[in-house]
Formats: C-alpha cells, sequence, structure tokens
C-alpha cells in the first residue's frame, strides 16, 4: 500500500504543466522537474523498504520488546517492529501454575529465535527471553553467593522442578528440607528462597537447594536462642524424636537431647514407656555447650533426689524386699523404691550354685528379699545379698556333722587333686588324694572311684567362711602307724614279716599285727653278699627283721634282715668273746652252746649235794 501510493503521486507530478516566472522560476522549475525525473520507482520504494528492514537493530538471538496487537484464542500477536508480527502462547506469560493476565497493548520482552520462518512470521518467544534474563540475574547471585527467590512447580525423579523467573532449576528431594518431607504439597507452588549450588550455562543446568537456606536461617536462630538460654533454667518443649538412647525435645526453635538416664530417678529400659512424640514435657536445662550449640535436658532433676540420706534409710545388714530390674551376667539390679536401685552380685545369689547366671535364679519383676551388704552414697551404689537371707547351708552342716562325723554321699566329681562328694543341704565336701589310703598313692585309688558312686567318709575340717568341707576315706579303717607305735614298735624293734611279693632288686612285706608294709632291697636280705638273693624267699614266708625307720609324719618305715643279723652278731660277740681269731658267728654259737652243755651236770651236782 505505501509503495502505490507513491508511485501515484509520481505519476500525478508528470501531468502538471510546468510554469515559468522568469529565470529564477525557470531555475526552480529546473529543478523541480530535476527532482521529479529522480523520483524512486514502485521497485525503488519496495528496495528501500526492504533496506530499512536490513538495516534494523534486530539481531537473531536477542531479547528485543514488542507490543502486543492482537489476542488469538491462546496465542498473543506481538509487532516488534519487523515485516510481520510473531505469535507467542499465552501461557508463556504468565508464571508456572498461574494464569496470564496479558491484554491488547502491553509491552512485553521476548526472544527474537529468527526474523522470519518458512511462513513469512517472525519466531519469537516469551519463555526464552526470561530465561536469559533469569540467567544473567542467577549468574550475578550465584558469584556472589546471594539466594533467589523461586517456586517449586513440578515432581521429576529423585526431585523437583522449580522456576526461578524463567529459568528452570533442578531440587533434589535431599535439599528439600532439613529432615525427609513425606508431604511437599503445601510447598508447591509458594514463592520461597533456595540456594544455588550449582549452575551450568551451557547444558542449561542449575541445582538449587531449599535445606541450605533452612540451615542458614535455623543456625541464626539457633545462635539467637543459645544465648537466650541459661543452664539450670526451666523450660517447657515438645517431644520432637525418640531413640533408643533418649529423645530429642524441641524448645523453640532448636532441639535439647534428654538422655534416657535422665528422664527419672528409676531405671527407663526404653524412653518410650515415659516419652511419646508431640508430648508436651517440662525440663531442666543441665548443659549448654555454645561452640557445638548442643543442649543437655533432664526431667528427674525436677524432683527431689533419692540418694539423698539413702545411707540412714537402708542401713548395712537390714533387709528389704525390692523388685528384680535388670539382669545381667555379673548380677541382678532391684529397686528399692523409685529411682533406688542395688545389685546383688552373682556371687551373693546363692550360697551353693556356683558359676550359674543370675537368670537361673530370679527372674525379671519377681520380687525378692536382699540384705543390705554395701552403700556408696557419692558413687550411688548399694550392694546387695540374696543368699544372706537364706540359711547358710555351711553353718548347717557343721552344726549337723561336726568334725570327725561319718557322713555318706555321692562322687560328684574327679579331679586331678581328689574326688568331690555331695553332702546334705546341696553343699559339696573334697577328698584329697592323700586322703584316700593309708598305704598306696592317691593317683593310683583314685581310678577306683567313679561319677555315682556312693562312699562314705570322715569329716577331717569345716571352714564356714571359705565355704569348704575336707573328707577323708582312709581315716575311717584307722592309722596303721598308731596301731603300731601301740604295738610298741619302734626304730631298733626286731618285727616278724610277711613276704607278700618278691621282685628282682628285693621283697615286699608287712609286719605281723599291723596294716604296715614296707620294702626290704637286696642290699638289706642278707649280711653276707651271696645271701642277697630275693629268690630264695617266696610269697608268704615268715622272716624276721629289724625296724631302721619309723617316722609318723613322713609315714615311712623301714625293715633289715641284714640289720638284725648284724646286731644279732653284735650281741653274742659281746656276751661270748672277741671274734680276731677269724671264727664265724655260727663257730662261737657253737662254742657257747658247748660249755653250756658241759656246765650243766657240774650245776646239777651242786645242787645235789646242797640237798
Amino acid at each position: 500500500m505505501r509503495g502505490s501510493g507513491a508511485a501515484g503521486a509520481n505519476t500525478h507530478f508528470r501531468d502538471r504543466p510546468v510554469r515559468s516566472d522568469g529565470p529564477e522560476q525557470e531555475q526552480e522549475n529546473t529543478v523541480a522537474i530535476a527532482s521529479m525525473e529522480n523520483t524512486p520507482s514502485r521497485e525503488d520504494f519496495a528496495a528501500l523498504l526492504e533496506e530499512s528492514f536490513t538495516q534494523n537493530t534486530l539481531e537473531e538471538g536477542s531479547v528485543v520488546k514488542g507490543t502486543v496487537v492482537a489476542i488469538e484464542k491462546d496465542m498473543a500477536v506481538i509487532d516488534v517492529g519487523l515485516k510481520t508480527e510473531g505469535r507467542v502462547p499465552v501461557r508463556e506469560f504468565g508464571a508456572p501454575g498461574r494464569e496470564s493476565s496479558l491484554k491488547v497493548g502491553d509491552e512485553v520482552e521476548v526472544y527474537l529465535e529468527r526474523v522470519e520462518n518458512a511462513l513469512g512470521e517472525a519466531v519469537i518467544s516469551r519463555d526464552k527471553a526470561r530465561r536469559e534474563e533469569s540467567w544473567e540475574k542467577l549468574e550475578k547471585a550465584y558469584a556472589a553467593n546471594e539466594k533467589v527467590e523461586g517456586m517449586i512447580f513440578n515432581s521429576v525423579k529423585g526431585g523437583f522442578t522449580v522456576d526461578l523467573d524463567g529459568a528452570v532449576a533442578f531440587l533434589p528431594r535431599s535439599q528439600v528440607d532439613i529432615r525427609p518431607v513425606r508431604d511437599v504439597g503445601p510447598l508447591m507452588n509458594t514463592p520461597q528462597p533456595f540456594q544455588i549450588l550449582k549452575m551450568d550455562r551451557r547444558r542449561g543446568n542449575i541445582v538449587v537447594s531449599r535445606r541450605t537456606v533452612l540451615e542458614e536461617t535455623r543456625a541464626e536462630q539457633r545462635s539467637e536462642l543459645v544465648q537466650s538460654l541459661e543452664e539450670g533454667q526451666v523450660i517447657e518443649g515438645v517431644v520432637k524424636n525418640i531413640t533408643d538412647y533418649g529423645a530429642f525435645v524441641d524448645l523453640g526453635g532448636i532441639d535439647g537431647l534428654l538422655h534416657v538416664t535422665d528422664i527419672a530417678w528409676r531405671r527407663i529400659n526404653h524412653p518410650t514407656e515415659v516419652l511419646a512424640v508431640g508430648q508436651t514435657v517440662k525440663v531442666r536445662i543441665i548443659k549448654i555447650n555454645h561452640e557445638t550449640q548442643r543442649i543437655s535436658l533432664g526431667m528427674k532433676q525436677l524432683e527431689a533426689d533419692p540418694w539423698e540420706g539413702v545411707e540412714a534409710k537402708y542401713p548395712v545388714d537390714a533387709r528389704f524386699k525390692g523388685r528384680v530390674t535388670n539382669i545381667t551376667d555379673y548380677g541382678a539390679f532391684v529397686e528399692l523404691e523409685p529411682g533406688v536401685e542395688g545389685l546383688i552380685h552373682v556371687s551373693e545369689m546363692s550360697w551353693t550354685k556356683k558359676n550359674v547366671h543370675p537368670g537361673k535364679i530370679v527372674s525379671t519383676s519377681q520380687e525378692v528379699e536382699v540384705q543390705v551388704l554395701e552403700v556408696d552414697p557419692v558413687k550411688r551404689r548399694i550392694s546387695l545379698g540374696l543368699k544372706q537371707t537364706m540359711d547358710n547351708p555351711w553353718d548347717s552342716f557343721a552344726e549337723k556333722y561336726p568334725v570327725g562325723s561319718v557322713i555318706e554321699g555321692e562322687v560328684k566329681n574327679k579331679t586331678e587333686f581328689g574326688l568331690f562328694i555331695g553332702l546334705d543341704g546341696d553343699v559339696d565336701g573334697m577328698v584329697h588324694l592323700s586322703d584316700l589310703d593309708w598305704n598306696r598313692p592317691g593317683e593310683q585309688v583314685i581310678e577306683e572311684f567313679n561319677r555315682g558312686d556312693m562312699v562314705k567318709a570322715q569329716v577331717l575340717d569345716i571352714d564356714v567362711d571359705k565355704e569348704r568341707i575336707s573328707l577323708g576315706i582312709k581315716q575311717l579303717e584307722g592309722d596303721p602307724f598308731v596301731s603300731a607305735e601301740a604295738s610298741d614298735i619302734r626304730k631298733g624293734a626286731v618285727v616278724t614279716c610277711e613276704v607278700t611279693d618278691v621282685k628282682d632288686n628285693g621283697i615286699e612285706v608287712k609286719i605281723a599285727g599291723t596294716d604296715l608294709t614296707s620294702f626290704i632291697r637286696r642290699s638289706d636280705l642278707a649280711r653276707d653278699r651271696s645271701e642277697q638273693r630275693p629268690e630264695r624267699f617266696a610269697t608268704g614266708e615268715k622272716v624276721d627283721a629289724r625296724v631302721t625307720q619309723f617316722d609318723r609324719k613322713t609315714r615311712k618305715v623301714s625293715v633289715s634282715i641284714k640289720a638284725l643279723e648284724i646286731a644279732e652278731e653284735k650281741e653274742a660277740v659281746a656276751q661270748y668273746g672277741s671274734t680276731d681269731s677269724g671264727a664265724s658267728l655260727g663257730d662261737i654259737l657253737g662254742a657257747a652252746l658247748s660249755r653250756a652243755q658241759e656246765q650243766a651236770p657240774a650245776d646239777e651236782s651242786d645242787d645235789d649235794a646242797e640237798k
């Protein structure tokens, strides 16, 4: 239209007559004619118009301003100063989740992608324009470590998408809140601050965090709140979380730890026995660590300490009833009153059951009678005894079976040092190896006994404090050394022995009239070496010998045939003369007998003369 109008005007000028009013007028007419002759044609005007468009400063890939000239259905027609207008969806002019308020005549900024497409229209975008503007602002905020405002508008895998005024960012699920959030609904489409964690404009990647903002805000609030709190202060809070070791209480912006040991004076196995999430509790501030901003809380500190005056309430040796609250490998805890517990050590649970788990003697919640053994109010400990409330079986046994009594029991165990015998009152007595037999070694005799055998023994000693009973089996037969002494057997005495065994190096004998046995070595079998032959003796043969050793302490007795022969020889020499001539003992004894026979008739004649 603009081109055709110019051409028409040009034709009109050419048809008009040229006026001449003198030289000056002629000059003007000449200029006018020349001007009319230089007026561009329609093609020239079109070329000029195209040239004006090409000389425009609008460049593809930049943000330009335009005017909304029309709104057709869901598309906005925008004039940006090009040959033709561009079209942009109306929804691009609204924030995510909200409708657009765009109207005709509004001036807007759009992103010019192409000056003209195949249809001859300008390709423009409001989203890309906003994105370009936002990226510039976000890059500055990221460089300055500043927070930006955005809205969560969609849920994607691993997190959410956030609109940062045109730029779309990714919000990881772990960065939504300080603690995991189950329902993100209340946070959707609500403007809120975010911290940019990562940006990559080339890839169009932005990662933001809401958690970082909350942590900074919370840290500031915590710092302010911590400064306003004091140790010893009593404050109300809400139980926020419960663990095995305690509960976290919200004090109005900062959490404090209420340890399980500070909930009550009595034993609490788990905080849920007393507390519940959401419960309002009154607590005392025990300790504040301003560096770590950790706060320790206590509930039991609001009540009187039951350990005050505990020594007067629970004197030593007094007996009380209590409830078993906990059982361990080393004993059982008994509650004497709420907040006051004592320990029954495993060694104080039973007189007779040793090395038995406490759980086999008492059970949890069982009511028992105990005796106070020791009280330590400083360490807040009370030692209790269970067995002390029962009769001591060792005392009872000592009363019933004094030393010297003969008892009967079952062999419970065999050890390398003796036998254990089960006795009345569920106590055990021990027979040492040395008390099994008078003559034979204990290691040999113990093999004759087996578990379950019923045996008799004599009570030798009772130690109630050490809980020991000493027994003896050999004592039932009497000490052969005592009977031997009663029979006047001593060192130097001549005894008759019975050969019980013949060996290569000597013979074993038993002293007649006693239970004593001895071994006569080969060298003690005779004075003459030629007679020192064990084989010349036979089992059951009676021989005389002289006692060379009789020691009751070491329980040793030794006899010797050789010693007897030497002693008899000395006695004969002393009575009948010297043996210097070389005569043997037999010769001396034969001569003595001859002299005795010769003197006998003379003695008889003297007797007759006297008559």
